[in-house]
């Protein structure tokens, strides 16, 4: 029994971090001077204040059992604002927590993204504010996930009033795609319609960017218990655009925009829950599973696509929604429920590279082989319109 409980000692001691420090700093400079000695277990507590932009980089590394926590002095109580062109922080490393800070009024100049996951494994935002920061520059995102790292969480973050930006992007490139990234329970509003002529750019999530060549890249991004108030930046409040995601549980209130799985596949739709605004879900590509979501008081709550092609293996611009499952939807005072076949021979001839996307131009394919069972209409003119 004695030598059981010298084991048990000596693996805690094995275990836990060893002399584990609380810095405190309230500089740029005195930040990067304490980056070099940081270990697993140490907290980097960052003092009351305004704050004008930082650049700090932490490739610092932490265990599961003991996170590397950087965080205000008081949640709320350190405030950046300012002019970036470099992200504030950039973590490189693992388990890191970056807590409680606030950006308001913030301008994002080339490269200014706030707050960037690059490489990471189990690294999580938790508990920032993102208030009236405008990009300056078109599609440039507040917080980033990026490179190939693996399970990083934003949770619990507000993101209100923001203007021209995209809030959390989810960045998927030829080499590299987030793995296991969860977004939940954070609150994005108020946001008005971007200024950019094109109107694109103000996506609350973007989960990848290139849905012609990169669709089928896989990232398994979570997305759920996050809640959409007047979200009108554009006309897609979460964009969808790789393959095999879940979005489960959030909630979308008076926003002119859509849940729009406008490029990937085999992503789930579960449980999410819409009232008013300009619709529903959008729905372009194949075998996704759309079921037991809420959506009342709007013009279309769910659209199913035409697209330029079909399937996986085929090139298009957008791909015809195919082998999706629409089940046990509640849509309640819509003026159509389901729409299968939405911009029928919508002509896209000069609005995009058809050499970058060797596409063809007509959206002439309809939506085919779609599961439609088991959904509930109430108060609504026209359940199901189209042919499933």
């Amino acid at each position: 029994m004695k030598q059981l409980t010298l084991y048990l000692i000596l693996g805690l001691f094995i275990t836990s971090p060893l002399h584990a420090e609380t810095y405190r700093v309230n500089s740029e400079d005195q930040f990067k001077n304490i980056i070099p000695k940081l270990i697993a277990g140490d907290e980097v507590l960052i003092k009351d204040g305004n704050y004008t932009p930082w650049a700090v980089e932490i490739p610092s590394k932490g265990t599961l059992k003991a996170h590397i926590m950087i965080r205000s002095e008081n949640e709320g109580g350190v405030i950046f604002t300012g002019d970036f062109s470099q992200p504030a922080f950039k973590l490189t490393g693992n388990y890191i927590v970056l807590k409680g800070i606030s950006f308001k009024n913030c301008n994002l100049l080339k490269s200014g993204s706030l707050i960037v996951l690059n490489n990471t494994t189990n690294c999580s935002v938790t508990n920032c504010s993102f208030t009236s920061t405008t990009a300056k520059v078109q599609f440039t995102p507040l917080v980033v996930v990026s490179g190939n790292g693996d399970s990083n969480q934003i949770a619990n973050c507000n993101f209100s009033g923001n203007i021209d930006n995209q809030d959390v992007q989810v960045k998927i490139t030829k080499e590299t795609s987030p793995q296991n990234t969860l977004i939940e329970n954070n609150l994005f509003e108020n946001k008005n319609k971007v200024s950019w002529k094109n109107g694109n750019g103000g996506e609350c999530i973007q989960v990848g960017q290139d849905p012609v060549l990169l669709g089928t890249r896989v990232s398994k991004t979570l997305v759920r218990f996050n809640r959409f108030i007047r979200c009108n930046g554009e006309g897609e409040v979460i964009s969808n655009k790789s393959s095999n995601n879940t979005y489960i549980k959030n909630y979308f209130e008076a926003n002119q925009g859509e849940l729009v799985m406008r490029g990937g596949h085999d992503c789930l739709i579960d449980g999410n829950i819409f009232k008013g605004g300009s619709g529903g879900i959008r729905i372009n590509g194949t075998g996704h599973t759309v079921i037991n979501n809420q959506i009342s008081d709007v013009k279309t709550a769910i659209r199913l696509m035409y697209g330029m092609a079909k399937g996986k293996a085929e090139i298009g611009f957008y791909i015809a929604a195919s082998g999706c499952i629409l089940k046990n939807n509640r849509i309640d005072q819509a003026s159509t429920g389901i729409l299968v076949g939405d911009s029928k021979d919508v002509d896209w001839t000069g609005k995009f590279d058809i050499t970058k996307y060797p596409s063809p131009v007509m959206q002439n394919i309809a939506p085919f082989d779609n599961e439609i069972s088991g959904n509930v209409f109430t108060k609504t003119d026209k359940t199901v319109l189209g042919q499933p």
